[in-house]
């Protein structure tokens, strides 16, 4: 039996202040559906390099939204290839996005996603990832901020600029070089229209003020993605993936002692302090595992077992939470 596609309904474009977004709805009946590889659910009708790319990203924990988003830019690029082949107008989109959330909600690994699966679909030519922050932008005197700015640029052609912390650069107020950055950035998007994709990544609230600080921002950036913090259970689930892609393992004491960790931490975060998300489950299992090789040579007098070797036990899960922001004493 073939393993052919048949679409059920269009896929509609709607349009919200300057935002558009691509919907499918009711999206396919298939035909043969174990036969078409599937991404987050939904069919997919190439495999090779885009596949690995979708499996990469369906991988993450959470992030429901990008990957509906991924999937509405890979339907729209293909339908135009298909609207290209029967001689209809095969338009192009505008792809500048901003990124809102904590640390370790996977800004950065999606944005790096995004620039592969560009690449393999022809919007870009090279799909290559350059990052950086305010200080690779601005410069200390008139003129050298639009210099660096340009050459960031330069080297993110074909690629995607991808911007850390993007709300530093109108923090200096009227006389600092952070605007001459976002009015160069605005030039070069109109300059090499389609040839690069720029994003800007941070905190939530700080990044939807720094959109208000130039009328023109908005518009510009069609596609806005919110990168929640992680539950306390997907917060497990990137520990065990994590342990597991380290070979070691956990016993289930060991299990309930870094959740209580992840929980305490949670609660403990306030206005003035972001949780890490991700980044701190990093840091909590890196620090275990040494703890976890500390205790092996201290009380082991000769070659450990390969299960001692692999488990990690509660006694290893120690972190203790500082007041400063992302500070953590380890112990």
């Amino acid at each position: 039996m073939s393993g052919r596609v048949v679409p059920t309904d269009q896929i509609h474009i709607t349009k919200n202040a300057h935002q558009i977004n691509v919907v499918l709805r009711n999206p396919e009946v298939h035909v043969n559906a174990e036969s078409e590889p599937h991404f987050h659910g939904k069919p997919l009708s190439q495999q090779g390099q885009f596949g690995e790319i979708m499996k990469e990203l369906d991988r993450m924990v959470g992030l429901d939204q990008v990957k509906e988003l991924v999937f509405e830019i890979y339907a729209l690029l293909r339908i135009a290839g298909f609207r290209a082949e029967v001689g209809l107008m095969a338009n192009t989109q505008v792809y500048h996005m901003i990124f809102k959330g904590n640390p370790g909600t996977g800004k950065t690994t999606v944005a790096r996603i995004i620039a592969k699966l560009l690449q393999t679909m022809g919007v870009l030519n090279k799909g290559h990832l350059i990052e950086v922050e305010r200080a690779d932008l601005v410069g200390e005197y008139i003129g050298h901020t639009a210099l660096k700015t340009r050459e960031l640029v330069k080297k993110a052609l074909g690629g995607v600029l991808f911007i850390d912390e993007a709300y530093s650069l109108a923090r200096g107020g009227e006389k600092d070089f952070g605007k001459e950055a976002i009015d160069t950035l605005v030039k070069a998007m109109e300059d090499h229209k389609n040839q690069f994709i720029l994003i800007l990544a941070g905190y939530s609230n700080e990044m939807e003020t720094f959109m208000q600080t130039n009328p023109g921002l908005p518009s510009r950036f069609p596609i806005q993605l919110d990168f929640p913090d992680y539950s306390v259970d997907q917060l497990m689930q990137i520990a065990e993936m994590m342990i597991k892609e380290r070979d070691y393992a956990l016993i289930p004491q060991t299990e309930l002692k870094i959740r209580q960790q992840i929980v305490n931490e949670k609660q403990q975060t306030d206005t003035d302090t972001c949780f890490s998300n991700a980044r701190y489950v990093r840091n909590l299992i890196e620090k275990a595992m040494r703890n976890h090789a500390v205790r092996l040579l201290n009380y082991n007098t000769q070659q450990p077992s390969k299960q001692d070797l692999m488990i990690i036990r509660p006694e290893d899960v120690r972190l203790e939470r500082k007041a400063a922001k992302e500070n953590y004493k380890f112990l």
